[in-house]
């Protein structure tokens, strides 16, 4: 039996393990953790990458943060930015296939200042939640807020021709008042067109009718026209930044159904386009003007008695389109448009009945002629009236397969004319600069007459002659007052005097006699009184 002692090792764990251990344990449950706490990790992608940092770029949802930007790279073709984003736990359920994500920074534009909060924060990336379809493993960032997120509404396609000032963020509002905005802008170069989607907030969704036309609006506008200048002023925000505007430009006319989510409306050019459209039936015409068409333009009214019954569609159509040798002495002719919902206010109207109703008027008389709108601008609209002494005409024409509405030239405008150009002649036959130098001649003479008066009243002997009548005067007064006291009835004087005219009564008496032969026979003073015996002849003695 062997009983030495067993010296061999014992195998004990060293203290020296005890930290690794420890350590290790704690790497584990770190990865655990962070494993545990990673959501997702999902590609976005968008035009550039500014203001975007990796690691400090947030991902954010109403505001709180739920994932971070881990890199930033680009695309294999280099025409876009990849971001690779790792989202916390416990947010899968905000990402389906309708999340949508757009970044959030300082912007100025049409709409106003936003996105003020990132100048400190910083740039971040604002996620809304979706709620169809499991995640995706990539999503594409929207540079602005995508429209869904504006709220409840209604979302309406707009139409309009290339060079149209309206671009994404312009408001769209309804008489003054803001009820949308523009929310997306495309230009289709098939059509040549824009392609805008317009937002309506609700509750003002409910404006938008069928009848509705939409035009932009601009903080000032002037037009010369028939009816003199116009001046359009708009808000201050539709100066600053523009807009469209919607309305049913005739409130006599019904609004229509309600439109729908989707419907496409037309952009016109202004506000009376857009009224003129709001008649969608007509009837065209032709006028054959031989006269001069100077002041008609598009636009302009077709009036019956006052009352507007259409519109001139374009002048000169069609004029010279055979070639210069069709123009010669042929008349103008004038496309008019004739607006039966103007007078009817519906939308459904019998177009036959009235087009036989126009014919019947023309055959009693009824003819167009051009009359002066507006004097000042020179203006011209189509006047429809009936004269009765005028040729009756058997059928209506066609010019272009379009009926021809008799005219005639009004002979007011002609008289006009002619006076107007007479008395343009006259005026030019007047001798203004002989009357001009005469008058310049007169006020010469006025002049040097003038300076005579000045040098006369400045003469000292006239300037003494008022005071020395007056003092004559007063001398003269005092003479009279004292010979009026020695012609009293009591006074010596008056005596001597009804003396003295007593003599001269007496003596005038006396001469009498004397007086009245020298009136009988001048020549008593030569000749003897005593009248002579009339001489008899020898023989009688």
């Amino acid at each position: 039996m062997n009983d030495d002692p067993d010296t061999s090792p014992s195998r004990k764990l060293s203290a020296v393990w005890i930290i690794p251990l420890v350590a290790a344990v704690i790497g584990g449950w770190l990865v655990y953790s962070n494993l545990s706490s990673r959501g997702l990790t999902i590609t976005l992608k968008l035009d550039d990458a500014e203001g975007i940092s990796a690691g400090t770029t947030a991902v954010k949802a109403r505001n709180v943060q739920v994932g971070v930007v881990d890199s930033v790279s680009l695309s294999e073709d280099l025409s876009h930015t990849l971001l690779r984003v790792q989202m916390q736990a416990d947010t899968e359920r905000m990402l389906s296939q309708d999340t949508r994500f757009w970044v959030v920074k300082p912007r100025v534009g049409r709409e106003g200042i936003s996105g003020l909060t990132t100048v400190v924060s910083g740039v971040y990336i604002e996620l809304l939640p979706g709620t169809e379809g499991p995640p995706r493993s990539s999503y594409t960032v929207s540079d602005s807020l995508p429209p869904e997120v504006s709220g409840e509404g209604l979302y309406l396609q707009l139409l309009s021709a290339a060079g149209s000032d309206i671009d994404t963020g312009d408001p769209v509002s309804f008489r003054s008042l803001r009820v949308g905005r523009v929310v997306e802008t495309e230009f289709d170069p098939a059509q040549k067109a824009f392609r805008h989607r317009l937002f309506i907030e609700a509750p003002y969704d409910v404006l938008v009718t069928r009848n509705c036309r939409f035009w932009p609006v601009s903080g000032v506008g002037f037009r010369w026209g028939p009816q003199g200048f116009e001046a359009r002023l708009g808000s201050l925000e539709s100066f600053l930044g523009g807009g469209v505007t919607f309305a049913v430009p005739d409130s006599n006319m019904s609004a229509g159904e309600p439109a729908r989510d989707g419907d496409t409306f037309i952009l016109y050019e202004d506000e009376d386009a857009a009224h003129r459209a709001l008649y969608s039936l007509t009837l065209d015409y032709v006028l054959l003007i031989d006269g001069s068409v100077r002041g008609l333009q598009a636009g302009a009214p077709v009036e019956y008695r006052g009352v507007r019954v259409g519109t001139v569609e374009q002048v000169a159509w069609g004029f010279g389109y055979e070639g210069p040798g069709s123009m010669g002495q042929n008349p103008v002719p004038v496309l008019i448009r004739f607006e039966p919902q103007r007078l009817t206010l519906q939308n459904q109207v019998a177009m036959a009945q009235w087009r036989s109703e126009i014919s019947e008027m023309i055959g009693n008389g009824l003819r167009a002629s051009l009359k002066p709108g507006n004097l000042l601008t020179g203006a011209m609209f189509v006047d429809l009236a009936f004269y009765p002494d005028v040729p009756e005409v058997a059928a209506i024409a066609s010019y272009r397969s379009t009926p021809i509405f008799p005219t005639i030239r009004h002979g007011g405008i002609r008289k006009i004319e002619e006076q107007v150009g007479q008395l343009l002649e006259t005026l030019n036959g007047v001798p203004f600069q002989d009357i001009a130098d005469r008058m310049n001649q007169n006020l010469d003479s006025l002049a040097r007459v003038s300076q005579r008066l000045d040098a006369m009243l400045g003469d000292p002997a006239l300037i003494r002659l008022p005071r020395e009548m007056t003092d004559t005067l007063a001398v003269l007064r005092e003479a009279f007052r004292g010979w009026e006291a020695d012609t009293d009835q009591d006074g010596a004087a008056y005596k001597r005097l009804q003396a003295t005219l007593q003599k001269m009564n007496r003596l005038l008496n006396d001469a009498r006699p004397l007086v009245d032969t020298l009136n009988e026979r001048p020549n008593a003073l030569i000749f003897q009184n005593r009248a002579s015996p009339d001489p008899q002849p020898r023989a009688a003695q």
